[in-house]
């Protein structure tokens, strides 16, 4: 048996996993029920609140799979590290491919923020006028270092920090 990260095994793996986010999970699941799912997303807040898990969960649900590890449709991509316009360049040359099993190709950019602004103008475009079969979620503790032409082309949740008694409800399950 292999040692796991406990953030990494008690990572919620649906909507209903996910604590202390109820109006966001309830606002995305509707959004699918429905039909009604933005072609782009900004999740913002706190560290450790649960951005990107929703992201990924998201992702898993309206591509209907169990594991996105194994999805070549859903791209994920840590802009701390990947911050320049060749970063982008590349993503942009990819979105122009359909996605090989899923239904959407989704791109989650972690760290949003981190982008240069070179790198912000190239993804711009993209976010104009995306594939009807692209996603964009880009999760960012700091919102505000994101330029508002990029916002303004999003669908925005803010993430709220986790109560006291959620997060002793949550240690109870452990």
């Amino acid at each position: 048996m292999t040692y796991k990260v406990l953030a990494l095994k008690w990572r919620p793996r649906n909507f209903e996993e996910i604590i202390g986010q109820e109006h966001i999970t309830k606002a995305l699941q509707n959004a699918i029920k429905f039909n009604r799912v933005s072609h782009a997303f900004t999740f913002s807040g706190p560290r450790g609140v649960g951005k990107t898990t929703t992201a990924r969960i998201l992702a898993k649900e309206l591509n209907k799979i169990d594991n996105i590890e194994s999805s070549f449709d859903i791209i994920e991509m840590d802009a701390a590290s990947n911050r320049g316009i060749d970063e982008i360049r590349s993503l942009r040359e990819n979105v122009s491919i359909a996605p090989a099993h899923g239904k959407y190709k989704i791109y989650i950019i972690d760290e949003v923020h981190m982008l240069t602004k070179e790198a912000f103008n190239a993804l711009l475009k993209t976010l104009e006028e995306p594939p009807e079969y692209v996603i964009f979620v880009l999760a960012t503790t700091d919102p505000y270092k994101m330029p508002s032409t990029i916002l303004s082309r999003t669908q925005k949740y803010d993430f709220r920090r986790l109560s006291v008694e959620n997060i002793k409800k949550q240690m109870i399950i452990i």
